[in-house]
């Protein structure tokens, strides 16, 4: 076992530096970071395990998924019942989230139950029971949701569509939780086999911050985890998307919806991008903020909308940057028309000084509250990890943000932000009353928001 000495702090202009933590890798190959922080009596951790949906069979999305709920639907000696009973009775927290790269166990105990959590843990991790009778209800209850959402909250569906049009067969374009379709051909010889080669040790990483002292967490952690083999499985390489040229759009049809929810998107930049606070001052001038571009031109000039934003999702390789936003059917062209000028605008002229500043100063108002808690920390450290980041990305951000002028707002408008005339759209709406607007922007494909899958098919 390697085991870095605790981190120093110093002060920087952002007022956001790493505490002292420690890092060590155990013989097994799990990665341990230890971050102790004595205001509150509280344990927060992070469990990634690498592989996430990128994991799941053709045909099968949603395999993931499943198999990391079950996790804590039993686990060791604990059914169901007992398991939440446990967690929920010492007053503690375990939450579950599955991404295309990883899969997330996420929360906090009263630092006086960090042997139950270890426990806990240790049992979801090495011991799930995958009953059978448990996964029938989970992906019974997952099939519903999409239905549910179809039915009262289409919208929430609409990047889920718009990825499948821009990534295709990548991982980034599948969907993470499956369709009614993929559920539905999952059973627990698919899930079991998911679970024996893609989880182990050495796909591990471990963060705890709180109120602990780290020598005894470091070998409790070795206690409990030590003797866990490594995943006999191989993790798939996840390639690096291309960005698309022209237009393709993709209208789901909604029959009876008054509104069109729209998205516009290309293939972005990834998390080690190197302008990382220019690109977020960037951003929140263009659609990050009420006073952005695309909010003035949308809603405040225009009154076409409620709501606009623009964002980028980077990973350990390029995701999407997208624009979303929603308008009446009758608006629908003119809306899209909006968003591809203003688009247009930045890429021509950039962002202003003044523009620089409002963001620069809306960022630094934000970006320290996302680092309040040691349940804050434990997922900023475990992010880190994921992306083989160093501690610079959060520690240098503050003083890089303040050295952001025109010149770098301008290169990374130029690097991540794609043409107005190279984009994925897509749009859910009623068919009927806005397809003979859109032949204009690009090719359309067509697809009921009825169908049980998500797939996109541009032949």
């Amino acid at each position: 076992m390697s085991v870095e000495p605790l981190a120093v702090d110093h002060p920087s202009g952002s007022g956001v530096r790493i505490p002292p933590h420690e890092r060590c890798t155990l013989a097994n190959g799990i990665r341990l970071v230890l971050l102790p922080l004595h205001e509150v009596p509280l344990l927060a951790f992070e469990a990634v395990l690498r592989g996430g949906s990128r994991l799941d069979p053709p045909q099968h999305e949603g395999v993931a998924v499943l198999a990391a709920e079950l996790l804590k639907y039993g686990a060791g000696d604990r059914d169901a019942y007992a398991f939440a009973d446990a967690v929920e009775g010492a007053g503690g927290s375990l939450d579950i989230e599955v991404h295309s790269e990883a899969i997330h166990l996420h929360g906090q105990f009263l630092a006086e139950d960090r042997e139950l959590l270890l426990e806990l843990l240790a049992d979801a991790l090495q011991r799930p029971r995958l009953d059978a009778a448990e996964l029938d209800k989970l992906r019974k209850r997952h099939i519903e949701s999409i239905r549910a959402t179809k039915d009262s909250e289409p919208q929430s569906l609409l990047g889920i569509y718009g990825r499948a049009l821009l990534f295709g067969d990548h991982p980034y374009g599948r969907p993470a939780g499956g369709s009614e379709t993929s559920l539905a051909a999952i059973g627990r010889g698919e899930v079991q086999r998911l679970y024996r080669q893609h989880f182990g040790s050495d796909r591990l990483t471990l963060v705890f911050a709180g109120d602990f002292d780290p020598t005894w967490l470091r070998e409790a952690v070795i206690a409990a985890f030590g003797s866990w083999p490594r995943a006999p499985g191989a993790l798939p390489p996840l390639a690096t998307p291309a960005r698309v040229q022209g237009r393709e759009l993709l209208l789901v049809d909604s029959p009876g919806s008054e509104q069109t929810y729209l998205w516009f998107a290309n293939v972005g930049v990834a998390r080690a991008y190197p302008l990382a606070a220019a690109l977020q001052v960037a951003n929140t001038a263009f659609g990050g903020k009420f006073g952005s571009m695309l909010m003035q031109a949308l809603r405040v000039q225009t009154g076409l909308t409620y709501s606009v934003s623009s964002g980028f999702h980077r990973g350990s390789v390029p995701g999407e940057f997208s624009i979303s936003s929603f308008t009446e059917s009758t608006s629908t062209a003119r809306a899209t028309d909006i968003v591809l000028q203003t688009l247009d605008e930045l890429r021509r002229h950039g962002i202003g000084t003044e523009a620089i500043a409002s963001a620069r100063s809306y960022i630094l108002g934000q970006y320290p509250l996302g680092f309040e808690t040691a349940a804050d920390w434990a997922s900023a450290l475990a992010k880190l990890d994921l992306y083989d980041l160093p501690r610079s990305y959060i520690d240098d951000f503050g003083p890089a943000l303040q050295r952001v002028d025109a010149a770098a707002a301008m290169e990374v408008v130029a690097t991540a932000f794609p043409d107005s005339s190279d984009l994925r759209v897509a749009l859910i709406g009623d068919a009927d009353k806005i397809r003979h607007d859109l032949a204009r922007f690009g090719r359309v494909h067509d697809k009921s928001l009825a169908e049980p899958d998500f797939s996109v098919r541009l032949g």
